[in-house]
């Protein structure tokens, strides 16, 4: 996404895989270090770690993330890490403003920035930074999901510190300060035709685009997880949309949805409203 060549990626049959995969093929380290997939003049051919990838677009449109679907025409740019930056924030009122997703690696990072919030009046927090750390406390390795709960958990007038990594600056970046959940592309595949379904267990699987329904349904839920849950993720709407579609009431769905997304611990209510929706 900042430059490099492009090169083929194969023999993965999950999200964790792919990124491993892109990894390997462009000398980025999976773990640890940070820099260009490509060495830069003055870089040294130091390592980065790649913080999420978008899908037909070089630039940080948090419409365009790689998610649980692949459509077949569709082509992968990785975003690496930047600078990392500290700020300090002082929680004024019960919600900060952030909406927040995963890459489904490992890496938690800002999809989103509501105007007027908290968050929105420090100019330094960008759309796509990485949260890398809470009051020092690494994050690494946690779900979005668990982070919008700390976030949410923190105690109102104490001010507290995120530590931020920033994606690598490529040639016209874009600012997203906050964007309109009800974005008509927001969780679309590119191709209309088949699609590579990721999942987080079991191999990845050929299968038709998602109908109209579903992509509606979907998105649906998906804003129902950000009013929520303070998250955004395509991939899990889709989830539970499948689980709607095969419960006959709100009930069932719960019940579902407890046996196989139990550590969300999803509210009555949302459960509620995700059924009336789908």
């Amino acid at each position: 996404a900042h430059g490099s060549p492009t090169g083929r990626i194969e023999g993965f049959t999950n999200v964790k895989e792919l990124y491993a995969k892109i990894a390997e093929v462009f000398s980025i380290s999976p773990t640890e270090g940070r820099g260009l997939a490509s060495p830069a003049p003055g870089d040294g051919g130091s390592l980065g770690q790649i913080l999420f990838c978008t899908l037909n677009t070089h630039k940080v449109d948090m419409q365009k993330l790689l998610g649980g679907q692949i459509g077949l025409e569709d082509f992968i740019f990785a975003h690496v890490r930047g600078e990392t930056k500290e700020v300090e924030v002082t929680k004024t009122e019960d919600a900060l403003g952030l909406t927040i997703t995963d890459n489904g690696a490992g890496y938690a990072f800002i999809k989103r920035i509501k105007e007027g919030s908290i968050i929105n009046r420090i100019q330094t927090v960008c759309v796509g930074d990485s949260i890398e750390a809470i009051n020092d406390h690494t994050i690494v390795g946690c779900r979005h999901y668990e982070v919008a709960r700390m976030l949410r958990e923190l105690p109102r007038a104490q001010p507290f510190t995120l530590r931020l990594v920033q994606p690598k600056k490529a040639f016209d970046m874009i600012g997203q300060r906050t964007r309109s959940s009800k974005s008509p592309g927001e969780g679309r595949v590119a191709s209309g035709k088949e699609t590579l379904r990721l999942r987080a267990q079991g191999l990845a699987t050929l299968e038709e685009g998602p109908s109209p329904f579903e992509e509606e349904a979907a998105r649906q839920v998906d804003d129902l997880l950000e009013s929520y849950m303070g998250i955004r993720d395509s991939e899990l709407a889709s989830t539970m949309v499948e689980a709607a579609k095969e419960s006959p009431s709100a009930a069932q769905l719960a019940c579902g949805l407890d046996s196989v997304l139990g550590e969300f611990a999803f509210p009555q209510e949302f459960v509620a409203e995700v059924w009336a929706a789908v």
